[in-house]
This record gives structure tokens, C-alpha cells and sequence, in this order.
């Protein structure tokens, strides 16, 4: 028997099922938790020591309505864009009554720990940006709108809802606990919202673009956590890598990485640059709203207090994103942003390009 003591006697029985119908041996086999993030899913890797072959296991328990439209969009989503030939782990065995799977290894080492060496990364992200491409461009191809978990497009209800109010409720009200009236944001939220939904939302959108979803395996990158994928605008999975906290690209490097993608986007399709040139700022300005909310979520609410170390980079990014822009729709949140840094110290750049 495979030694995989503490999980579920179903699971096992799945694992167990799996590598005999694959042929895998059960001698030398073993079990290692994997941290999950932000996650509330499980994960293990099961390593088979004598062969040096390994395979991951997850398991989401389908607990809600959410989580099993969440497992559905998982299998779904992940099944497309392998297909397509996109650097995703193959799902080798899927159970969705009880939110198991079993998938490809990608390995451990995220872009997060690689781009710690400065020398080299500026390449490793323009192989990035490449993949980021064919994924938002092949992915719209086939892909529907029912297979989504949570909106079948980026619209502004998702803005309001997920990123803007996550950002008042979460960080605001529950972080820092300035328990105020903030309609006074409404019009600078209302006016990002505006701006950002004229993009065109044709196209597949990751929604979590960040360097701790992007794995590194020698010469080899691969993507993970695809599920709360839907059609959007191209804008704001570059912002996702390129605003970063976990990562804190200079703003030379940003400016250059912006370049690489704006050239793939130009041979692609010429008259999509300019209007993606126009409302990239208010798409990345969204996605900071969104991870500042929800490293406020993960520390006051979660318990996963190491997030709270990237707020400060977040609300500097945030800061000159605002302030960069000059737009006197955004007053509101300039006056915000220059007044949080009594609450929370961080250095401020407004020369930074993104």
C-alpha cells in the first residue's frame, strides 16, 4: 500500500485507483503537503522515490455552490487551454463530486523565486509575456462563457464588486479600521470603472497573473490556478505581472516589459494598441484595488499574516498609478493615497512608468 497517511480514505482510494490504472508503481511511494497561498484548496505531491516521478493531487471540497461551479470551471477552463497547447498541467483524473484531482507536477520553483536574480529576469519575463499572449489570444478561441465560476466576462460588476469595494471593506473599514462613510470614493471608483470597461473583453483573462502562478521548471514555464478564468480586456493580466508586490519590478524594467507586449499586440493587430494604451492605467489601478483588498482579507480575516508584508508595495504601486495619471476624476483617491501613508510608511516614486 502507498503510504499516504491523514488523507481521507476516499482519496486515497482515488490516488490509489489512478496509479494502478496509469501503471505506476506503489513501492517507494510518498506524500508531501503542499502549502496552498491564499487558497482554502489542499494540495500534495506524491513522489515515488525510487523512479523519481511525482504527480500532484488537489482536493477542493465542493462545500457550497460556489466551489462546485469553482471545480466545474477548474476542469473545464484547465481542459481548454492545454488543449490549446498552452503551458498548463495536464489533469490526468478528476473527481467533481468530491473536488479531486489529480494533475500534471510543474514543480515548486514560481517566478517569485526566480525573479529574486535581477540579471536575468528581464528574459525570463519576455518569455513570459509570450505565453501571456498566446494564452489571451488562442484561449478566447472556443472558450464559453458557461464554464466560468463567477462572471462569464470582466464588467464592472466585477470591478465594483471584487475590486473596488473589496478594497474600501477589506482594506479600508476591516484593515485599518476607519470606520467612515467613503461615498466620497464613489466617483473616483465609479470614474475607474467607467474608463476601464470601454475595453474590449473578447479576450481570455487569467485574473490572477501574478509570479506566484507562474512555475519555472529549467527552460520550462507553466501556469496554475487558471479557475477563475473568463473572456476580458488584454490590459489587466499584464498589469497582474507587471504591478506585482511579490516581485517589485523597477520602473525601467516595467516600461520595457510594457514595450515587449505592446509589440506583440501591434503584429497582431495594429488598431488594438492605441485603445489598450488608453485604458491600461485604469485596468491596472482595478487590479491594485483587488490585491490590496485581498492582502487585507488574507491578514485580518485568514490568519495568513505573511501577506500583510506586501501591503506597503501594493499601496505605493497604487499611489503612483493615481498620481501618475493626473486625472481630476480621481481626486477622491489621490486625497486617499497621500493620506494612508500616516497609517502605513511607504516610499512613494511617481516618476515610476506603471
Amino acid at each position: 500500500m502507498i503510504d499516504l497517511n491523514g488523507l481521507d480514505s476516499g482519496l486515497k482510494d482515488f490516488i490509489e485507483t489512478y496509479m494502478h490504472n496509469a501503471g505506476l508503481s506503489s513501492e517507494g511511494v510518498t506524500i508531501q503537503p503542499l502549502p496552498g497561498d491564499g487558497s482554502i484548496r489542499s494540495f500534495w505531491r506524491i513522489i515515488n522515490s525510487l523512479t523519481a516521478s511525482t504527480f500532484i493531487v488537489m482536493e477542493n471540497k465542493p462545500a457550497n455552490d460556489f466551489l462546485i461551479k469553482e471545480n466545474l470551471a477548474y476542469y473545464k477552463i484547465g481542459s481548454h487551454l492545454f488543449e490549446k497547447g498552452l503551458p498548463l498541467p495536464e489533469i490526468y483524473r478528476f473527481n467533481l463530486t468530491n473536488g479531486w484531482f489529480i494533475l500534471e507536477d510543474m514543480g515548486d520553483i514560481s517566478l517569485q523565486d526566480k525573479a529574486s536574480k535581477k540579471a536575468t529576469r528581464i528574459t525570463l519575463y519576455e518569455n513570459i509575456i509570450d505565453i501571456l499572449f498566446r494564452l489571451q489570444t488562442d484561449g478566447a478561441q472556443g472558450f464559453k462563457t458557461e464554464w466560468c465560476c463567477q462572471t462569464g466576462r470582466y464588467d464592472r460588476s466585477v470591478m465594483s464588486r471584487y475590486e473596488s469595494d473589496y478594497f474600501r471593506d477589506s482594506f479600508l473599514c476591516n484593515y485599518l479600521g476607519l470606520k467612515k462613510d467613503w461615498t466620497k470614493l464613489d466617483k473616483s471608483f465609479n470614474h475607474i470603472c467607467e474608463k476601464a470597461s470601454r475595453a474590449d473583453n473578447t479576450f481570455f483573462l487569467h485574473r490572477d497573473f501574478q509570479s506566484r502562478n507562474i512555475i519555472i521548471s529549467g527552460d520550462k514555464i507553466g501556469i496554475i490556478d487558471w479557475q477563475g478564468g473568463r473572456l476580458g480586456p488584454l490590459a489587466y493580466d499584464l498589469a497582474s505581472l507587471l504591478i506585482d508586490p511579490y516581485t517589485e519590478l523597477a520602473g525601467h524594467e516595467k516600461e520595457q516589459l510594457y514595450q515587449c507586449y505592446l509589440q506583440y499586440l501591434t503584429d497582431y493587430q495594429s488598431s488594438q494598441a492605441d485603445p489598450f494604451k488608453r485604458y491600461f492605467p485604469y485596468l491596472a489601478i482595478q487590479r491594485n484595488l483587488q490585491i490590496i483588498g485581498a492582502f487585507s482579507y488574507l491578514t485580518k480575516v485568514r490568519g495568513k499574516s505573511y501577506f500583510e508584508a506586501y501591503l506597503p508595495p501594493a499601496l505605493m504601486s497604487l499611489h503612483n498609478l493615481v498620481h501618475r495619471l493626473n486625472d481630476s476624476g480621481l481626486s477622491a483617491l489621490m486625497s486617499i493615497m497621500d493620506s494612508l501613508r500616516q497609517y502605513i510608511d511607504f516610499p512613494v516614486d511617481v516618476k515610476s512608468y506603471i
